[in-house]
């Protein structure tokens, strides 16, 4: 048969593998091609000046307005620097002064962003010229309640963005593991929400039939739904400006205007780039972090993204290049009392529990997270290599196997499968989700 040889992004480098003669490599799969825009400013103007759903965002604004625009963090692949100047020059056109533009960050529950990092973000000397905040979750002073949805949830709001007379988010929309997909309303809820309204809308999600909707139909999502009843809440009008990238990260297509309506067109785009066709589950699927390779946060969404992809009682082998280690990852922290098997063992339990229980060191925004993270070990075998994260951390996190080198996992994974295995490669998993035949 002769040995595969595997090729993987790392970073800006590259991973090579050599997998077992007697493995069968049914595809190396990556995201469908697509040809970037030949001008990205242009693609830009366009999409502005045909919004979806929504009129141009020159004729929501008039002097006098105060505009707020919400960008995402570095936890994101956005070319915000591409997109920005444009979208100011047409807020400028509206009417609106520059001093009476406000840019703020989409932390979520990430940690703030430095000025120099938001400089080289946004580009063009820009934030010298604006006034900015980086969101905080937890400062109430800085948050305004605007109500409960339908499933309970309590929605406050970073007050410079609720208290805008008009609000520009400007993201990208991919695969997600909790929302089907990134951008839109996402942007806001949870970017610039309060802690208890995420915790609670990420919850939702912590059933067996909703922790992983990953590239599923958002009517079918609870958390997605609530989250954009939660951003229907705000009193000014949302105008979004979402980019789907290749997985080059380069744009393919910018959507604009309505966050519902736009949103919903730009998410049919990044279907037919990120869903790909596997077939069967296999018994052994190898992923790579590429190209969230921020932080290990955003790297586990390789896991996450391509789990249904093996077989129940299969081997996941997830390469991580984590740049920035750890970022804000609540799980890491948790002190878990128990080890593999034990966890293992009282899974069904602790899954039934997870909305309730008191850990030490988990935040009520990471309840979801810990429940993916049960359902996923008792699905299959996780292998996880990724070389920044301390050992002290990996001690946390006993619902994986941490290996010294992406060997290692091979090595591993060949115990379990010692002659034939049908073998599947997904090289860029951080975008990538499959579809079963």
């Amino acid at each position: 048969m002769g040995e595969h040889r595997v090729v993987l992004p790392w970073g800006d480098e590259e991973l090579s593998l050599t997998l077992p003669e007697s493995w069968h490599v049914r595809g190396v799969l990556e995201p469908a091609s697509a040809c970037p825009v030949e001008d990205p400013v242009q693609a830009v103007r366009k999409s502005l000046e045909s919004p979806v759903g929504s009129a141009p965002l020159g004729d929501l604004l008039e002097e006098g307005m105060e505009v707020a625009v919400v960008i995402d963090d570095l936890s994101r692949p956005t070319p915000v620097g591409l997109i920005l100047p444009t979208v100011l020059e047409e807020i400028r056109h509206g009417g609106v002064r520059e001093e009476d533009i406000t840019l703020i960050t989409a932390l979520g529950v990430h940690r703030p962003m430095t000025e120099e990092e938001i400089s080289a973000r946004v580009g063009d000397g820009l934030l010298e010229r604006l006034r900015w905040e980086n969101h905080d979750c937890d400062d109430t002073d800085r948050l305004e309640t605007l109500g409960v949805t339908q499933r309970g949830t309590p929605v406050s709001i970073n007050r410079t963005v609720s208290r805008a007379d008009a609000i520009v988010s400007v993201g990208c929309i991919e695969p997600h593991i909790i929302a089907s997909f990134g951008g839109g309303y996402k942007n806001l809820i949870p970017g610039v929400a309060g802690r208890e309204t995420i915790a609670h809308n990420h919850t939702l999600n912590c059933t067996p039939g909703t922790f992983n909707m990953v590239g599923q139909p958002i009517e079918d999502n609870p958390m997605r739904l609530d989250l954009e009843e939660a951003g229907r809440m705000l009193e000014p009008p949302v105008f979004i400006v979402n980019t789907i990238l290749n997985s080059r990260q380069q744009i393919v297509r910018v959507v604009s205007g309505d966050p519902i309506a736009a949103h919903r067109q730009g998410v049919r785009d990044s279907a037919r780039l990120c869903g790909i066709d596997v077939g069967a589950p296999a018994d052994v699927v190898i992923t790579d972090s590429h190209p969230m390779d921020h932080d290990l946060r955003q790297g586990v969404k390789s896991l996450a993204n391509t789990i249904r992809s093996v077989r129940p009682g299969g081997v996941h082998v997830t390469l991580v290049r984590a740049t920035e280690g750890v970022g804000v990852f609540g799980l890491a922290d948790t002190d878990l009392p128990l080890g593999p098997g034990a966890l293992r063992l009282l899974s069904p339990l602790l899954l039934r529990l997870v909305p309730r229980l008191r850990i030490r060191g988990l935040g009520e925004e990471d309840r979801f997270f810990l429940y993916f993270a049960l359902q996923a070990m008792r699905h299959a075998d996780l292998f996880l290599y990724a070389p920044t994260i301390p050992v002290d951390v990996r001690e946390n996190l006993p619902f994986v196997t941490f290996v010294d080198d992406a060997d290692g996992a091979l090595v591993a994974a060949r115990r379990r499968f010692p002659g034939r295995a049908e073998v599947l490669v997904l090289p860029f998993g951080g975008i990538t989700y499959p579809i079963l035949g």
